[in-house]
């Protein structure tokens, strides 16, 4: 401005105000507040009424927690010592159970001087997936990943050294097969041939050679019944290997439900119907109790490898559903761009439709992992011990705990939630890498 405009006007601010902080009702905390929780009059009712809950909640039950008693080795002690400790009336959780009884919960009935061997499979699960789940885990792991299954297997039921390394053998077998195969008869054929050949080891091969290499070289672990798993490593073994199994096998289903080929195609609609309208205990009844009448007389089918399968059946049925979704949520120039590569259908696949599809699907096949490890509780209605039922009825049996509720219940409570919580939080983190990945 010049001195000749300057001098005719009747006020020029030479200085800057300071810069003043934003009113305390527009910013920090009680914007917030303002915003999310009392925006309009319902918002505040529902606020306040939420509130309310919460405090009759808290109020109702947080003297029952703070008087819990740990150092206690039976209901009637615990009861006692809340009240010589809080007065006549006073209630609390009596935690002495979860004490006492912790390695009922979380191995069942296995053999305590065997505990080592479901420690060091529960740690070696995390060296087999660590490669699948983390990219910061060197990859030169992924060779343990294969391997994995059947060392577990033998570490928790333990028997002959040589068990898992002949049926492993079987499996590279057919993968031999159908890898020298499938240049020469196509990948459908070499696959049928190498299946076919596996299933015929299994079934006439490899039992009599376990036999004879036991025979010339015994080694081995000790056995331990299936009747002896219980709590959460039952309920883990379960989980775990439903959803290492039902994953793959859901895929098998979903590119069968869109196959160009009719008896593939029925196949897969009628296994996926069946499965997913029929109630799961219905099929863990099925195991239990029917499956034997099924089998040659004298057959030995493991209980828990029964159930396993057909929980990975039911879970694999909603996976493939799942993954259909993905599939039908790709626009056409997908498969059209795969076909303009030269590609054959298992390459399309393997490199350009599944991974869209699968990355699709990350929240419908968790929220299908979360549910069916939470179902295996119901394990218990074919006589095996859960860690929400089995368990602690098998603890009320004592005359010394007899009477404990609620203790059980969120103890057992707490560690589902904690793995669920995992899982969940972990396929949010895949999600959100993935959707950086594209930029």
């Amino acid at each position: 401005m010049s001195d000749t405009q300057a001098h005719s006007v009747a006020y020029v601010r030479d200085t800057m105000l300071p810069q003043q902080p934003a009113p305390a009702g527009q910013s920090g905390a009680v914007q917030w507040l303002r915003e999310n929780l009392f925006s309009g009059w319902l918002n505040t009712l529902l606020t306040l009424l939420g509130v309310a809950v919460i405090y009759t909640l808290v109020m109702h039950f947080l003297p029952w927690f703070l008087h819990g008693v740990w150092d206690a080795n039976s209901i009637k002690e615990c009861r006692t010592i809340i009240t010589d400790r809080y007065g006549e009336g006073a209630t609390g959780a009596c935690w002495g159970v979860i004490r006492e009884r912790w390695h009922q919960f979380i191995f069942g009935f296995y053999p305590p001087e065997l505990y080592w061997r479901p420690i060091l499979t529960f740690l070696l699960l995390f060296v087999a997936v660590g490669p699948l789940l983390f990219t910061w885990v060197p990859r030169v792991l992924a060779w343990f990943t294969p391997v994995y299954p059947f060392l577990a297997v033998w570490l928790l039921w333990g028997g002959s050294g040589w068990t898992p390394i002949m049926i492993f053998a079987g499996f590279v077998l057919g993968a031999a097969i159908l890898l020298v195969l499938s240049p020469r008869l196509g990948s459908i054929m070499a696959f049928s041939i190498g299946a076919l050949v596996a299933i015929l080891y299994f079934l006439f091969v490899v039992g009599p050679l376990i036999d004879g290499l036991q025979a010339i070289l015994p080694w081995g672990l000790e056995s331990v019944d299936s009747a002896k798993f219980g709590g959460f490593l039952l309920a883990i073994t379960l989980g775990v290997g439903g959803i290492m199994m039902s994953l793959p096998l859901g895929i098998v289903l979903a590119l069968g439900r869109q196959s160009d080929m009719p008896l593939v195609k029925a196949f897969s609609v009628v296994f996926i119907e069946f499965i997913r309208g029929v109630p799961l205990i219905t099929l863990l009844f099925v195991a239990s109790l029917l499956l034997n009448y099924f089998l040659p007389p004298g057959t030995n089918f493991d209980i828990i490898l029964r159930v396993m399968i057909l929980v990975t059946f039911f879970a694999a049925a909603y996976i493939a559903e799942v993954i259909r979704g993905g599939l039908a949520a790709l626009p056409r120039g997908q498969y059209e761009a795969a076909d303009a590569l030269g590609l054959d259908y298992w390459k399309a696949q393997r490199l350009i439709i599944l991974p869209q599809a699968l990355k699709i699907s990350i929240p419908g096949i968790v929220s299908t992992f979360i549910g069916m490890f939470k179902d295996t509780t119901l394990v218990v209605f074919v006589g095996l011990f859960d860690p929400l039922k089995g368990i602690p009825d098998f603890i009320r049996a004592d005359f010394n705990w007899k009477g404990i509720y609620w203790e059980p219940f969120i103890f057992v409570g707490a560690i589902f939630f904690i793995l669920n919580f995992a899982m969940s939080r972990y396929s949010m983190a895949l999600e959100r890498r993935l959707q950086r990945d594209n930029h």
